[in-house]
């Protein structure tokens, strides 16, 4: 284990996912286990999970943490593990990109171990976002949005869905998406470029938007985001927070990815013509000055593949985590020397200076990687998730003094 890192107490004054997918279109439903949560669980909702004991699994011992915490399996064989969407009883929904199927994992005993995993439903187009409200789940494919109504009564039973809204472009070039509900109760629907440098004359691509739960009022939100797959309101503020990917094939350092802060509708974030704040596109770069654009929070790793993030709310951690930002680094495909592959936080002092660390390290060995984190989820106790698309998994990060 690491020794403690040095944080800076997070005081947030200022303003709060390689293309590829396989659609198997008549896939069958399949479930793994037999039996779900009982009705006195389900009421329990956010009862205490289990504090893990034991020795840590061989695999995991190459995770490096600060002092007192601790990765454990939550749950493996979830092929292509994603985005990450939790109900009011506990059960974890799970998205995927390169699979056509929606998972639902349970800790039936609330033990901070999954005891099955089913599947929910097949035969998708990139299913990557999930969302839960009111008791339903929302899934996100490529150029469509649908909603499965009492999904905690039904997810067992091959649950039939309903199209929010089909209006999304149907480019697989980042074309998976992240969902989320915001502080308005708005969904917000990130549109991916459909390259990796272009100017669009259709307005949406490159873009964060935002619709009424039932796929009404459809509009963008913010402008030049070239491919975000993660963010998260600040508890604070409610000022919306994103990840972003810069564009391939410039450097090994240049772009850096971008964690970016949204303050109000309609901010211009930079793409195509600017990237990172202070790049200018070599293509784009003279028809808008980087000056115009909203900078990012923080600069990430570049190509590190910065996707699911959260800020932490929960009381488990050390109390200098609080408002901090987990970032799941999905790890880099087009650089030299391999970078990310890791969870890192982004933390904030009361002037305003960011500052972006590593917090969980170890599924890149060398130049071999074995893991690749994607998001990040709170559970109600205050552990941490950590989807993994490429080690099929969900890690359960807990802390104990």
């Amino acid at each position: 284990m690491k020794k403690p890192l040095s944080f800076i107490l997070s005081v947030f004054a200022v303003a709060t996912i390689s293309v590829g997918c396989s659609s198997n279109e008549n896939a069958e439903n399949e479930e793994i286990t037999k039996t779900g949560p009982t009705e006195t669980q389900q009421a329990l909702g956010e009862s205490e999970t289990g504090m893990p004991t034991g020795p840590i699994d061989p695999d995991l011992e190459r995770i490096t943490l600060p002092e007192g915490f601790r990765i454990d399996y939550y749950a493996k064989d979830v092929d292509n593990a994603r985005s990450m969407a939790l109900s009011e009883s506990g059960i974890l929904f799970v998205g995927t990109r390169e699979e056509d199927r929606v998972y639902a994992v349970v800790d039936e005993d609330k033990d901070g171990k999954a005891d099955e995993v089913v599947v929910v439903a097949s035969g998708l187009t990139m299913p990557n976002g999930v969302a839960i409200r009111n008791g339903a789940l929302y899934v996100a494919e490529v150029n469509r949005v649908i909603r499965f109504d009492n999904i905690e009564q039904t997810f067992r039973n091959n649950p039939t869905h309903e199209v929010v809204n089909d209006q999304f472009p149907s480019d697989a070039h980042h074309g998976w998406k992240y969902i989320a509900f915001g502080p308005d109760d708005k969904l917000y629907v990130p549109v991916g470029a459909p390259c990796n440098i272009c100017k669009s004359e259709n307005p949406i691509y490159a873009t964060i938007n935002r619709m009424d739960p039932d796929g009404s009022n459809l509009e963008i939100y913010a402008e030049g985001v070239r491919n975000s797959v993660g963010f998260d309101w600040h508890p604070e503020t409610n000022n919306l927070y994103f990840t972003d990917n810069g564009r391939d094939l410039m450097d090994d350092n240049t772009p850096a990815d971008e964690l970016n802060r949204a303050t109000e509708k309609g901010q211009h974030f930079g793409y195509p013509f600017c990237h990172a704040g202070d790049v200018p596109d070599p293509e784009f770069g003279t028809q808008r000055n980087c000056s115009e654009f909203v900078q990012p929070v923080q600069k990430l790793h570049p190509h590190g593949g910065s996707l699911g993030m959260k800020f932490y709310t929960g009381n488990m951690f050390p109390e200098e985590y609080r408002n901090q930002i987990f970032i799941a680094e999905h790890g880099s495909w087009n650089r030299s020397e391999k970078i990310g592959y890791s969870v890192a936080t982004v933390t904030m002092d009361a002037n305003g200076q960011a500052s972006h660390q590593p917090f969980a390290e170890g599924w890149l060995q060398g130049q071999e990687d074995w893991g690749r984190p994607v998001d990040v989820l709170l559970m109600p106790d205050g552990s941490m998730l950590v989807s993994d698309d490429k080690n099929d998994a969900i890690y359960r990060i807990t802390y104990r003094k």
